[in-house]
């Protein structure tokens, strides 16, 4: 079965295993998904990501993280820019997810960057996903 938004489907993997409280959530590749689960690892909302391979398919495995209560540190993922509705902004314009608490992911010349670091470097992009 295909999928027309792999970058969506992603998302909603990670968040429905986080809801249920799974430890670990697995996908297929592809460097995009794999870019931006290095970015949520680095933020701080997951534990760890591995590659894999599975009977000769490449595959994503990404650790979960959840706090002292078992709650998930993921409270809301967020897709932006959709297939049918691209969303692209300039290094003036990147926005601030929940006042700085969160984070956002965007696609930028330099490759997939999160909302800190293309501030830093001064570029703009695509808003892939937000995330708190």
């Amino acid at each position: 079965m295909s999928c027309s938004d792999p970058i969506a489907d992603m998302l909603t993997r990670i968040r429905n295993a986080s809801k249920a409280g799974l430890p670990v959530v697995e996908m297929g590749h592809s460097r995009l998904k794999a870019e931006i689960a290095r970015i949520l690892k680095k933020e701080g909302y997951i534990a760890d990501v591995a590659e894999g391979e599975d009977e000769g398919k490449k595959s994503l495995r990404i650790v979960l993280k959840y706090d002292y209560n078992e709650k998930p540190i993921i409270q809301q993922l967020r897709r932006i820019s959709k297939p049918g509705l691209r969303c692209y902004v300039a290094a003036s314009d990147i926005p601030r997810v929940r006042g700085g608490l969160g984070a956002a992911v965007l696609s930028t010349s330099r490759g997939v960057m999160s909302d800190r670091e293309a501030r830093a470097a001064h570029v703009g992009g695509e808003v892939l996903c937000q995330v708190w």
